[in-house]
């Protein structure tokens, strides 16, 4: 597995280096050089992030290394700290999107859904179990976002049976089994998702930051989704851990 940085001799990316294993690190000089890389085939996947912004980096990817459809998305994963004392109730989970798309149309959430849904099964290691995530469960309240995923929700159940999802729910409700046996006690997630949708950018960065800040969870994206090679656009802030997540959700992907 080879890996292009164009920020190779960033200190971040090259304490992480000193660590990863099993893969090639190969130096690029700019985004543009890193997706040539990729396309000639000296590379299989892109990591930069640190010091380009996301439009950098999604303009490179769109230029260089074209889109599989119209949308493109980016998903996290966060990983938990570890449990010394109840290590089994370390829990996963994939959070899309928090990256790119600001208020996703039908058809974008509808994308995302799916790009999200491929990645989460290279990237879990189980069945991807997808919520919906709104300041609703059930027709709690009522609004427009809510009208556009029970939309979506009905079409992908529809024409996608093999794939478990369900919404509109609350957060509480999508991964306490406590919570959801009251609030939703129907729903096929039974409180068990390990897949969130965000209804937009506010809300998916605010989470993803909240599990990273407040819950000591290692994030490890924005992953972008949508394009024709695995991409990472890594948060400014990223640490040596999430590098080192990134570089093995990366070679995941691109197998």
């Amino acid at each position: 597995m080879k890996i292009a940085f164009p920020e190779y001799h960033n200190e971040i990316v090259q304490s992480a280096l000193k660590k990863a294993e099993n893969i090639g690190a190969i130096e690029a000089a700019n985004l543009e050089d890193a997706c040539e890389k990729v396309k000639n085939h000296e590379a299989d996947a892109i990591i930069a992030g640190i010091d380009y912004t996301t439009r950098d980096v999604v303009l490179a990817a769109k230029n260089y290394l074209g889109m599989k459809n119209q949308t493109f998305s980016s998903c996290f994963l966060l990983k938990p700290p570890v449990n010394p004392i109840n290590p089994e109730t370390a829990k996963t989970y994939i959070l899309a999107d928090a990256g790119v798309t600001k208020s996703p149309t039908k058809d974008q959430l509808k994308d995302i859904i799916f790009q999200t849904y491929e990645s989460a099964q290279k990237l879990l290691g189980e069945t991807p179990k997808i919520a919906v995530l709104s300041f609703s469960t059930k027709g709690s309240a009522r609004d427009e976002s809510i009208d556009k995923a029970n939309e979506v929700i009905r079409e992908i159940k529809t024409k996608n049976p093999e794939i478990i999802i369900d919404g509109e729910l609350q957060l509480d409700a999508a991964i306490n089994p406590r919570i959801a046996a009251k609030k939703c006690p129907d729903s096929p997630l039974q409180g068990a998702a390990n897949v969130l949708i965000a209804p937009d950018l506010n809300s998916g960065n605010i989470l993803y930051k909240s599990f990273e800040q407040l819950g000591n969870y290692t994030a490890a994206g924005p992953i972008l989704q949508g394009f024709n090679f695995p991409i990472s656009d890594l948060s400014r802030g990223s640490t040596t851990e999430d590098v080192l997540l990134v570089i093995s959700c990366l070679i995941k992907l691109a197998k």
